[in-house]
C-alpha cells in the first residue's frame, strides 16, 4: 500500500501543544505524531484531544508531553501497527479500537508513515443532514436587513448563507433543511432547490417565531445525525472534527462553543464582610460560549414539541434533565456571528485579509 508522506505530521517532544495544533492543521489528517530523535513514537495528539485540553484550560505553551501523560487509557499508549500491514489487517485494528489513525512502523519501531479511516473507506457523502435556521428578523443590524434578511447580507461579494452552504457542501452533506420566517422569498429565489450549490435543499417555513429550535419541530423525523447551524454564522469548523468528537463520546447532542475573554474595566474588590481582603486591577475571566452550531442524533428529535416555541437551551436542559449526555466541542476554526454592524463589518474585514476563506 502507498501512504502520504508522514513527515509534516512529526513533532518533538519539547515542542509545545500551540506548534503540535499547527503540525496537525498542516498536515490536515488530524493528529500529530510525537517522536524522538530516533524518530521512535513516543505518543500521539488528535484533534480531539486538543479540544479536550481546551474545554481543560490546559496551557497551550506547555510541552506536548505534558497533553501526552493527560491521555486516558485506553489510549495513554499508542496503537500502531507494521508498515507491511494489509488494509483489512488495519481496518480491524481501526474497528476493534474505534480509533480513526493509525501511525506504521518500520522494522526497527521507527514512524514510517500513517493512515486513516478516511484513507482505507473513503467517504463522499458525510452521514449528516444539514439545517440552516434562517428565520430571523437580524434587528440589531437594520436598516441593512430592513428589506434583505440577514442570512442574505453580502460578505466578500456573497450572501452570509451562501458561505455556509458552500462549507456544508465542501465537507460532503448533500441534504440541506432551510428554516425561514422573514422574507423567505428573497432566500428561496437565490439558493432555489440547492443543485447550483451542490446540495439538495428543503425549506421550512414558521408561520410565526418559534426559538432557535422549534423549527426543528416542523420536520420530519431524521433518520441521521442533524448539523445544526444558525444562519448568521461565519466559520470554517471542521464538520468531520465535530462528528468523529460527537461519536468517541457517545454523545446525544454536541454543542459547539467559542471561548470568549471579557476583561473587567475596573478595579475589582475581593470583600469579607467590610474588610478588604484583595485588590485585583481589570481583570480578566474566560468562558466558552454557545456558538450556534450543533449536532442532534435522530432521537433528539422527538423531544422538540411540534409547532410550539422551543429554543435550543430548553432541549438541551430537557436532554440533560433525562441524564442524556451533551457535550461542548470547541471551535478553534475562524468562527463569527454577525449579530451587530461591528460584527458585520469585521466579517468584510476578515474576508479581505484572507482570514475567511471562500
Amino acid at each position: 500500500m502507498n501512504f502520504a508522506p508522514v513527515e509534516p505530521l512529526l513533532v518533538a517532544p519539547d515542542a509545545s501543544i500551540r506548534e503540535t495544533i499547527a503540525r496537525i492543521d498542516a498536515g490536515g489528517r488530524g493528529i500529530a505524531l510525537v517522536v524522538d530523535a530516533e524518530r521512535k513514537l513516543v505518543g500521539t495528539l488528535t484533534d480531539g484531544d486538543i479540544r479536550r485540553a481546551m474545554l481543560a484550560s490546559v496551557n497551550l505553551d506547555a510541552p506536548a508531553t505534558d497533553l501526552l501523560r493527560r491521555k486516558a487509557q485506553p489510549y495513554a499508549r499508542p496503537i500502531t501497527a507494521r508498515l507491511e500491514s494489509s488494509r483489512e489487517q488495519l481496518l480491524q485494528l481501526m474497528h476493534e479500537w474505534v480509533i480513526h489513525q493509525v501511525p506504521l512502523l518500520d522494522a526497527e519501531g521507527r514512524v514510517a508513515g500513517l493512515t486513516t479511516m478516511d484513507e482505507l473507506l473513503p467517504l463522499e457523502e458525510l452521514p449528516l443532514q444539514a439545517v440552516v435556521m434562517a428565520g430571523g428578523f437580524g434587528s440589531r443590524l437594520a436598516p441593512l436587513t430592513d428589506l434583505t434578511p440577514k442570512p442574505m447580507l453580502p460578505v466578500g461579494g456573497k450572501p452570509v448563507m451562501e458561505h455556509i452552504i458552500g462549507q456544508l457542501s465542501q465537507a460532503g452533506i448533500r441534504q440541506v433543511n432551510v428554516t425561514t420566517h422573514y422574507r423567505p422569498e428573497a432566500i428561496q429565489q437565490h439558493f432555489g432547490n440547492g443543485d447550483d450549490f451542490g446540495v439538495a435543499i428543503q425549506y421550512v417555513n414558521e408561520d410565526r417565531p418559534l426559538g432557535t429550535a422549534g423549527a426543528l419541530g416542523l420536520m420530519d423525523a431524521p433518520t441521521q445525525p442533524l448539523l445544526v447551524i444558525n444562519g448568521d454564522i461565519l466559520t470554517q469548523l471542521d464538520v468531520r472534527a465535530m462528528l468523529a468528537f460527537h461519536r468517541e463520546h457517545a454523545a446525544d447532542m454536541t454543542v459547539g462553543v467559542r471561548h470568549y475573554e471579557f476583561q473587567v474595566p475596573y478595579g475589582v474588590v475581593e470583600s469579607d464582610g467590610v474588610r478588604v481582603k484583595a485588590l485585583t486591577e481589570k481583570p480578566e475571566f474566560g468562558f466558552f460560549v454557545n456558538a450556534g452550531v450543533y449536532l442532534l442524533n435522530p432521537e433528539v428529535h422527538a423531544w422538540i414539541p411540534a409547532g410550539e416555541f422551543f429554543n435550543m437551551t430548553d432541549l438541551i436542559q430537557r436532554l440533560l434533565n433525562s441524564g442524556m449526555p451533551v457535550v461542548s466541542f470547541p471551535i478553534r476554526e475562524y468562527w463569527l456571528d454577525i449579530g451587530q454592524h461591528e460584527d458585520y463589518e469585521r466579517a468584510e474585514r476578515d474576508f479581505m485579509e484572507g482570514k475567511l476563506k471562500p
